[in-house]
């Protein structure tokens, strides 16, 4: 039998929504094992005075085995 814990983090990027996932599961599998999946819980984007995007910002829920 397995055990699975679901953690939730924040990641952001100034070039994709994609790059922004990549990076934050990238920063939790340092200290993080047996990582089985992820999903975008919120995406948020920062925008400058004219309406341009400029970052790129996701909220992970990350499901990972408890060993």
């Amino acid at each position: 039998m397995s055990v699975a814990k679901v953690i939730e983090i924040s990641s952001s990027s100034k070039t994709s929504v994609e790059d922004a996932v990549r990076s934050g599961l990238k920063k939790v599998a340092e200290t993080v094992q047996g990582i089985q999946g992820a999903w975008i819980n919120e995406t948020k984007v920062e925008t400058d005075g004219e309406g341009n995007i400029v970052e790129w910002r996701v909220n992970l829920r990350v499901t990972f085995i408890v060993q």
